[in-house]
């Protein structure tokens, strides 16, 4: 893909179905054709992608950072008389950003992709809508299933305590305990059922699974080699769950990354990513 000629930040202003107000962060203008709306991973505020919007610039891919409900400018915060779970994520906030990013830039084609969690709704979403998303980008990304894990029994007890932990504050405190944003109950619930489960289901939504089985679109899979909160056996059990697309999984280790290659630490020198990224859609755009 030939470099972008701008990769300045244009931001967006989102309203949900429900009325809550985010904003969507734009970069670049898509050179080959494409453009990528990326799902930040749970409680990583839209900004903290910029370095990997910008890498992807420089390809000739657009981006749009979708802001999760209760992070960065996000008009909501979680508490006990605020409330939502995955059905207001995938239902209220996504349509509505992705009208944006399609009003910006008209005529090209969008791709749907994620850092972990937001992974994983990105692929639920692209199940429920598949004409809304021409195929997927996981990175870093994989089923929170308890017995893809190397230490099953404690990833298994998390999500017991999870929960319990949210209707205690009445939020999530991830960031007193130093794993995710300040959660509300019902994302913290859908969640911890999945990681129980090892299916994705969501309060006010059902049964999540057929979607996902019924897409038929291309997905770039990236795993970090060192990434024991997303290893291969997590990964494989999402990609399981899309049997009918046509996948194309990478790893990349220390060496391509410059740096460790765990769940965070590619974010900081995103280049590489980016460039598989590129090289791929130019490859399906």
């Amino acid at each position: 893909m030939e470099a972008a000629s701008n990769d300045v930040v244009r931001i967006e202003r989102v309203i949900a179905a429900d009325g809550a107000t985010s904003e969507l962060l734009l970069v670049g203008e898509p050179t080959s054709g494409g453009w990528l709306y990326w799902l930040p991973a749970m409680g990583v505020p839209a900004k903290h992608y910029l370095p990997l919007a910008h890498a992807l610039a420089c390809c000739g891919v657009a981006v749009a950072l979708h802001e999760w409900r209760g992070i960065g400018s996000s008009d909501r915060r979680a508490g006990r008389d605020n409330d939502w779970g995955y059905r207001s994520l995938l239902q209220d906030d996504l349509p509505g950003g992705l009208a944006v990013a399609r009003a910006a830039w008209p005529g090209a084609t969008g791709y749907l992709g994620g850092h972990s969690l937001g992974g994983q709704l990105a692929t639920i979403y692209a199940g429920a809508r598949p004409a809304e998303a021409a195929g997927l980008v996981l990175v870093a990304s994989g089923s929170p299933y308890w017995k893809r894990f190397r230490h099953d029994w404690l990833i298994g007890a998390s999500y017991v305590a999870a929960p319990v932990l949210a209707r205690l504050f009445g939020h999530f405190p991830g960031r007193r305990i130093g794993f995710g944003g300040n959660e509300a109950r019902g994302v913290i619930d859908d969640w911890a059922r999945s990681g129980r489960t090892g299916r994705y289901a969501a309060a006010g939504v059902g049964d999540l699974e057929p979607g996902m089985a019924a897409f038929a679109g291309p997905v770039l899979a990236v795993r970090l080699r060192d990434d024991w909160l997303g290893p291969a056996a997590s990964l494989d059990w999402l990609l399981g769950k899309l049997p009918r697309a046509r996948i194309t999984r990478e790893v990349f280790g220390p060496d391509e990354l410059r740096g460790p290659a765990d769940h965070f630490s590619w974010m900081k020198t995103p280049e590489p990513v980016a460039a598989r990224i590129a090289a791929w859609l130019d490859a399906h755009v």
